[in-house]
């Protein structure tokens, strides 16, 4: 069994870019967005502009993780087209650039590191750190992990968490989040202004709903799963952390192509210049590789991983806020029989 360097070298020889296959699903991609925008902003019957609403919002997710392998140069690294191509779609997803690759290339570097996890990703406190936390350090940690804040991704992850706090942060390094917004805003106003608010709900506003709460629950589940591993800064080794602390998010193959194989997230996390398109083909080939911690988009397996709030230091694994408050409770009463029990 490869482990280690041998186990990431193994899967070098399938980091590489098929240019034609490439542009081929970046133009197909785009042109069954525009397909999809165009039917649900036009006067067809209410059920094909419905059809077409949720289709545009799993293209726009589709394009989204196209958008993110290029942004690791797994695809097209080295055309000025793409780039720009690509630019155009961090800016539609309100994604822009400068703040996916700063916090992406971060996480993909201090992926399970505790500590560290949360830039990039959600955050990841430990068990005694949360019942040591201040209310409001509390009730903070739990909104940027409550389902609703998933849900409702188009807002807090995607307007606020990745243009609106990077440009206020560091408004000369970001500012192409301001871009993008004025940009959302600019094309939010056509619609209305030609087509009406109809238009701006099935046409922009919903797609875009879909496609950022898919897309951040899928991020979510990617990293916060039943059997998942945190380290200390010690016991972190890059190619562990990608085996033990990202899962393989099993869907049907429908999904799998909305979704351009980002399932196969422990691979990703192993070599991120492999293409969406071969990741199949690496597990395939790669024993190692096969039997990955799994999960799914069944309800039960994402409310498995929803419920995990902190990291159990001691029982070394995930665990729900009733968990951790019972544990401490326990913990608590425990220590106040000692002095009456010794006597």
């Amino acid at each position: 069994m490869r482990t280690g360097k041998e186990l990431i070298l193994a899967t070098r020889p399938f980091a590489s870019d098929s240019t034609a296959r490439s542009w081929w699903y970046v133009l197909s991609t785009l042109v069954l967005l525009v397909a999809s925008f165009v039917g649900a902003l036009l006067n067809f019957h209410i059920s094909i502009r419905l059809a077409c609403m949720v289709l545009e919002g799993l293209l726009v997710l589709r394009l989204f993780v196209i958008y993110h392998d290029q942004q690791h140069h797994a695809i097209l690294p080295r055309s000025r087209m793409a780039e720009w191509i690509m630019w155009g779609v961090g800016m539609l997803c309100l994604s822009p650039s400068s703040v996916w690759r700063s916090s992406h290339n971060y996480h993909h570097k201090h992926n399970s590191k505790l500590g560290s996890a949360h830039i990039g990703s959600f955050p990841v406190m430990t068990s005694k750190e949360y019942l040591r936390s201040s209310p409001r350090r509390r009730l903070k940690y739990q909104f940027m992990r409550h389902p609703l804040t998933i849900l409702f991704g188009y807002v807090f992850i995607f307007f606020y968490g990745m243009c609106v706090y990077p440009f206020f942060n560091k408004p000369s390094e970001h500012y192409d989040g301001v871009i993008a917004i004025g940009l959302h805003v600019v094309m939010g106003s056509i619609l209305v202004w030609f087509f009406g608010w109809t238009a701006l709900l099935l046409a922009m506003i919903i797609p875009h709903f879909i496609a950022s709460a898919i897309g951040t629950y899928l991020f979510y589940a990617q990293h916060n799963f039943p059997g998942v591993s945190f380290y200390n800064r010690a016991g972190w080794a890059y190619e562990i952390a990608a085996m033990e602390s990202s899962s393989f998010l099993r869907t049907g193959p429908i999904m799998s192509w909305f979704t351009a194989n980002i399932g196969y997230h422990h691979i990703h996390h192993l070599n991120s210049r492999i293409p969406f398109y071969r990741l199949p083909e690496v597990k395939k080939a790669i024993p190692e590789l096969m039997t990955p911690k799994s999960t799914s988009l069944r309800p039960i397996d994402i409310y498995r991983c929803l419920r995990l709030k902190v990291w159990d230091v001691d029982a070394q694994k995930m665990i729900s806020l009733k968990e951790c408050l019972a544990g401490h409770a326990k913990h608590a009463a425990s220590r106040r029989l000692r002095p009456a029990s010794s006597h």
